[in-house]
């Protein structure tokens, strides 16, 4: 298990975040919302970053529907987020630290979370972080760390998802993807070539 998950993982998902710092709590960024990966340890506000965790390795805590999410452009370079499913939330793609309790999934629901059975939007694995980490110390077929050594089994379900969610987030984030075939007709804004006009012969 040790192989599959980086010793950082755990404290993290476990921290609360969003509480007044005790030192800064009179100034106007005091939310602990950050964290040190390096450190390991508690949350702490804007001003803490700059004076205990210089040059250390961090990220920002941020909250969607009161769940505490994380950039995926912060963390994807520490951790393999593969199977995870992620969200655009204000124009920047994020995903969930933990499981978020749902009522049972209607009918209807193709993709499913593989640990809590909470619906996804597309056919990833997890719905979170932290659903990742139960599985990986349930059955060890997933991973969060990089090149790992052990043979992790991923079947193929999961390497196509991550191809249509790349696809779909090229789509999502406005690239200049053709988003419909060019057989369509042209928007009615554009020019469109008039044909040789034809007069009416002249009665006799």
């Amino acid at each position: 298990e040790s192989m599959l998950v980086p010793p950082c993982l755990e404290p993290l998902l476990s921290t609360a975040f969003f509480s007044v710092c005790r030192t800064h709590g009179d100034a106007a960024r005091s939310e602990c919302n950050m964290y040190c990966l390096d450190c390991s340890g508690d949350a702490f506000c804007f001003y803490c970053r700059s004076s205990r965790h210089k040059d250390h390795q961090e990220m920002q805590i941020r909250r969607s529907s009161y769940h505490d999410v994380v950039r995926v452009a912060e963390i994807e370079n520490v951790l393999d987020i593969s199977g995870v499913q992620t969200y655009v939330i204000n124009s920047a793609r994020v995903l969930f630290l933990n499981e978020r309790p749902q009522p049972k999934s209607g009918k209807g629901v193709s993709h499913n979370c593989e640990v809590c059975g909470r619906s996804l939007l597309d056919p990833f694995r997890f719905c979170s972080l932290g659903c990742k980490l139960v599985r990986i110390k349930r059955k060890g077929d997933a991973t969060f760390i990089f090149g790992s050594n052990n043979e992790v089994t991923m079947d193929r379900g999961e390497g196509m998802s991550r191809k249509i969610s790349k696809e779909e987030e090229q789509l999502r984030e406005g690239t200049q993807h053709q988003i419909y075939p060019s057989t369509h007709s042209p928007p009615p804004n554009s020019r469109r070539r008039k044909g040789i006009p034809h007069r009416a012969p002249f009665g006799s």
